[in-house]
């Protein structure tokens, strides 16, 4: 079953329980696949890692948008980031732990040769393509970060 296919009986599922919160992140998804199917080169279809990187993009721009509205003391507007973020995560793949996530990243230092924070770059690039839809891009960064600062 496609991603699609889900988050349509989903949609059916939350509109007879009358389930707001489920509705407006279930909304955000179909809208975003349209769109995404929809744009130039896209061919009408979604690969199983495009679904991945779009659903990650619009858990980023919530968490981001998340984090504004805390930062303004808007807790009804973060309130509901938050719910619709719960929401499109259902449909992500489980992410990686903080232990689990350093240990892969030890695992790419060591079998890249990185030694220093300069070689961050290269780091990355193997990371980010190893553990894509596992953990989000900041985070990644961040732990290579702090383990090639050790």
């Amino acid at each position: 079953m496609s991603l699609e296919e889900k988050i349509m009986a989903d949609l059916k599922i939350a509109m007879l329980a009358k389930d707001e919160k489920a509705l407006r992140g279930l909304r955000a998804i179909k809208a975003a696949i349209l769109l995404a199917k929809t744009s130039e080169g896209a061919g009408g279809e979604l690969k199983e890692e495009d679904e991945t990187k779009l659903l990650q993009k619009l858990v980023k721009q919530r968490k981001d948008s998340l984090e504004i509205y805390q930062q303004q003391h808007r807790t009804d507007l973060a309130q509901k980031e938050q719910e619709e973020i719960e929401v499109i995560e259902r449909f992500l793949p489980k992410q990686l732990s903080t232990e689990e996530l350093q240990l892969e990243i030890k695992k790419i230092i060591a079998e890249t040769g990185a030694t220093s924070a300069a070689d961050m770059g290269k780091v990355m690039g193997v990371a980010t393509k190893k553990l894509a839809g596992k953990a989000d891009g900041k985070t990644i960064s961040g732990t290579v970060k702090e383990l090639l600062a050790k």
